[in-house]
């Protein structure tokens, strides 16, 4: 694909950034997380595939920020959500189906006593912050530190590396674990002996937990008295339909979930032990904690693709699928790599569902250099990649189709490898993290 052939999606970039900040509504999504001149603005999307505005079609991963995990405009999905558009999207008491999608919800992550709705994962792991500070009267929470996000809230931004906006005071009252590691997370209670109100953690990421490590977790929340919650955004659906909660058996107080969970559609949700979540509720004697009460929290369509995402993924076996096609993608992606040289600088990583990329230059090290050069020649060839992480709407053929295209820049890779010099490359700045103190750096 030729860069030229980009010429309406840059000039749409600039009018994005003369109206929104940043130029996109997710920091994820912005441009300068792409190649110069290579951020495609998007028209449209069918199941794996997307169309940018200027006509150009791609084979997509990590679709919606990991959140359409079914693909797009699935027809089961977008008929329930339909159906519901014309018997009035919000009322001013309960719809029926809010009462259909708990009882959903809750037979498909069975761990879970009650739920509540809303529409974005911040406002619920936010919701679950505030419900353990109160049930345990204590300010600290502790995050894992290894994970990369939480929440747009200032008890989590407040330690990343934008604080801007956030009293130190209210950043001092978050605390960090490191994943796998009980003996820390020990001492760290102990250090703050009878402080931390929760744990707040993804139950897997990168790496598979170790042998009895959620287990340890759970033992120690119960002995030092601390709610344990378990972030779901990403692990919800992909590594089980219920969730990671699922998948090792362990049960946290509370859980959060959301992006699979609507297929692009805005809701998530927060679960837990009934005890807990009572208390935000109207049948509690203690002193009541202002939960979650949103506007559109229980918007009739988005529950009913919520339900119809549900009822996919159990039906289907989707979860199932989604490993079998990662599965054939990491080892055809391996594969290429270590056939043009690079297989220690090309390297996949991550659960089959959920699968990422790292870049690493001469002395494998992290490249946002390398890491330009090969997003580059990914999207000049129709793949749409800043992660791996498939859709079941894939196929086969989409996957070989990709492992072609990677091979195709893995070429490109040895040679900047051989003359040391990325630059050559990359067509412009080099991509960005993030989480960095300011724009231009």
């Amino acid at each position: 694909m030729d860069t030229d052939r980009l010429a309406r999606s840059r000039q749409a970039n600039e009018r994005l950034h003369a109206l929104i900040p940043g130029g996109a509504h997710t920091y994820a999504k912005g441009d300068d997380q792409y190649p110069e001149g290579l951020a495609p603005v998007i028209s449209h999307g069918r199941g794996a595939r997307v169309w940018d505005i200027d006509g150009n079609s791609y084979i997509e991963y990590g679709s919606g920020l990991r959140s359409v995990s079914l693909g797009h405009a699935h027809p089961r999905v977008t008929e329930a959500a339909r159906r519901e558009l014309d018997r009035g999207a919000n009322f001013v008491r309960p719809g029926i189906i809010e009462l259909d999608a708990a009882e959903r919800f809750l037979a498909t992550v069975p761990t879970a006593e009650m739920v509540k709705f809303a529409k974005n994962g911040s406002d619920v792991t936010t919701a679950a912050v505030r419900l353990a500070r109160a049930a345990t009267g204590r300010p600290l929470v502790a995050i894992c530190g290894d994970q990369p996000f939480f929440s747009t809230d200032d008890w989590f931004i407040g330690r990343t590396a934008l604080p801007a906006g956030i009293p130190d005071r209210i950043a001092e009252l978050t605390v960090s674990f490191p994943y796998g590691d009980l003996v820390a997370t020990d001492e760290l209670l102990r250090r703050h002996d009878g402080q931390v109100a929760c744990l707040v953690l993804e139950a897997a990421g990168q790496q598979e937990p170790p042998p009895g490590y959620l287990a340890g977790l759970r033992s120690l929340a119960d002995r030092h008295g601390c709610v344990l919650v378990f972030d779901e955004m990403i692990t919800g659906f992909r590594w089980s339909e219920a969730g990671a909660q699922g998948l090792y058996g362990v049960v946290p107080d509370l859980s959060t979930f959301g992006k699979a969970l609507g297929n692009g559609f805005a809701v998530s949700a927060l679960a837990g032990r009934r005890d807990l979540m009572e208390q935000g509720g109207l049948r509690d004697s203690r002193d009541r904690v202002f939960l979650l009460s949103t506007t559109h929290g229980a918007e009739t369509h988005s529950l009913a693709a919520a339900m119809a995402v549900m009822e996919t993924y159990v039906e289907e076996g989707v979860t199932a699928r989604l490993h079998a096609l990662g599965e054939r993608l990491a080892a055809g992606v391996r594969a290429a790599a270590a056939g043009m040289g690079v297989g220690d600088h090309v390297v996949v990583r991550g659960r089959a569902s959920n699968l990422v990329f790292a870049t690493l230059d001469g002395e494998l090290r992290p490249s946002q250099e390398y890491r330009t050069l090969f997003l580059r020649q990914l999207i000049t060839r129709g793949v749409l990649g800043p992660s791996f992480v498939v859709s079941s709407a894939l196929t086969e053929e989409d996957i070989d189709r990709t492992v072609d295209v990677v091979a195709q820049a893995c070429a490109v890779y040895r040679k900047a490898l051989d003359a040391d010099d990325p630059a050559s490359w990359m067509g412009g700045r080099p991509v960005r993290p993030v989480f960095r103190r300011r724009a231009p750096s």
